[in-house]
């Protein structure tokens, strides 16, 4: 397939330089812009409005599991994040501290929670006496802030939006059972709703979340061939429990510590939508989460009848999906390349013709097919199309995805792929700690996750020799 023409010449071509492409899209696309403070984002109304879709659908879902959203602090007192030992040194290294209110000085250092782990267990600790307490199915959507060293918009910023899910159970089965749940929850959404296709698994005990006896992921790849952590959902036990001396009584009438789990999607979700679907004129922006599903461009709008028919059809069709009318001064040319770089899924195009021919132009932002539509049969064909557009997407990923994961059973192999074709890599491992960590020193990867769905892809561990014990993806990532 012939390359298309580049619409938009001041977005550099993703080819030339991906991290420079990222970046213009973001600005030019009006998503978000830098702020004063280091490593924090202006975030716009266009970039808003995607992250409310995101978060309202996800939002739906939660509660349709069970789940109620709640408002904790922002702060957390240093005595009750130094609680819990490996999740405090886990974090210890990008907590951002406050040490003075107005001019006085602290008695007690407050950090700006960079996850709320310890804030939920205490108010558990206040809450849960009995089975008949549980289960307790929370959410909230704040931001947090780590102190980040590199910072890029969406992808990796100091303080960043996100929802974090804490929930206690009575038996570590419901507890796994939730966490197993949620992982389904958003993987179900990245795939049904984002058009990102993922790899479900689990994180090795290097890569898991402090403090959590198990951690699992949804992993991505992005068009570079970088992988990117998309969501995660975590099992810890009755550890938090223990540190913070939450106790029920059971139902042997005996005191017992409830199982606890956290799950998470954020902001750096954006950043996986452009780097999955994005090309060298902009975002590429799947149906369900566009701010904007339709731009309707009357074409010759000064003559007689063009802007009230294209107002008509804004009306019908915003019944069911979101909708613009440009009635701006500005050329169609420059409409045409506006909102190709800002995704949106379906253009458009009414001019007198076809007004006389009761017909509209529709054009789709994935490639730029043209179809003429009756306009009797407008809002029928629109849903067509945009379910097209989803289908389309996520085809184009899922196979871009395929063509770049690689299966290698020795060092070697590994070496050379790693270096020279960017990608996931499939390997076995024997579980070994040491192993994971030289393949990231030598090969520059690592765990991405151990996938569900296993392969005997060897019998032997792609480092040491030793017998394997998984099979995993590894790679590059954000």
């Amino acid at each position: 397939m012939a390359k298309q023409k580049k619409m938009v010449d001041e977005i550099t071509s993703m080819d030339v330089d991906f991290a420079k492409w990222y970046t213009d899209v973001v600005k030019k696309a009006e998503l978000a812009s830098y702020s004063n403070v280091r490593g924090c984002m202006v975030i716009r109304p266009y970039g808003t409005a995607l992250w409310e879709n995101i978060r309202n659908e996800l939002d739906r879902r939660f509660k349709e599991t069970g789940h109620e959203n709640v408002m904790m602090p922002l702060f957390i007192p240093e005595s009750l994040l130094q609680k819990e030992k490996d999740h405090v040194e886990g974090f210890a290294p990008e907590v951002a501290w406050i040490t003075h209110g107005g001019e006085e000085k602290l008695t007690e250092r407050l950090c700006v929670r960079p996850t709320s782990e310890t804030l939920f267990c205490d108010h558990y600790s206040e809450i849960i006496h009995s089975y008949r307490d549980l289960p307790k199915l929370y959410n909230q959507w704040c931001s947090v802030v780590r102190w980040e060293k590199t910072t890029r918009p969406f992808l990796r910023t100091m303080e960043f939006f996100w929802q974090e899910g804490h929930t206690m159970h009575e038996t570590a089965e419901e507890a796994i059972e939730e966490t197993q749940r949620m992982l389904n929850v958003y993987s179900d959404f990245a795939e049904n709703f984002l058009a990102i296709p993922v790899v479900k698994g689990l994180k090795t005990d290097k890569e898991k979340f402090a403090g959590a006896e198990s951690t699992y992921t949804i992993e991505a790849l992005m068009h570079d061939g970088k992988a990117l952590q998309s969501g995660t959902s975590h099992y810890f036990g009755d550890g938090f429990s223990k540190a913070f001396d939450i106790e029920f009584t059971g139902r042997d009438n005996k005191l017992q510590y409830p199982h606890q789990t956290s799950w998470g999607m954020s902001s750096r979700i954006i950043g996986a939508i452009i780097m999955t679907h994005g090309d060298d004129n902009g975002l590429v922006l799947p149906p369900a989460v566009a701010p904007l599903q339709v731009a309707i461009l009357p074409i010759a709008m000064h003559k007689e009848g063009v802007l009230e028919k294209a107002n008509e059809l804004a009306q019908k069709l915003s019944k069911t999906f979101r909708v613009k009318v440009d009635d701006s001064d500005n050329s169609a040319g420059w409409k045409f390349a506006e909102y190709e770089m800002k995704g949106v899924p379906l253009r458009l195009e009414i001019g007198p013709k076809d007004i006389e021919n009761n017909q509209c132009v529709l054009v789709r932002r994935d490639n730029r097919e043209k179809t003429f539509v009756a306009l009797d049969e407008l809002e029928v064909k629109v849903a067509e199309l945009l379910q097209e557009v989803h289908n389309g997407l996520y085809e184009k990923a899922l196979n871009r995805r395929e063509e770049m994961t690689y299966s290698v059973t020795n060092l070697d192999e590994m070496i050379e792929k790693a270096e020279n074709r960017p990608g996931f890599i499939k390997a076995m491992w024997c579980g070994e700690l040491a192993c994971e960590e030289k393949l990231k020193e030598v090969a520059g990867v690592t765990s991405r996750c151990i996938p569900f769905e296993q392969e005997k892809i060897a019998d032997t561990c792609v480092c040491c020799g030793k017998p394997a014990k998984h099979m995993l993806y590894w790679g590059k990532a954000y």
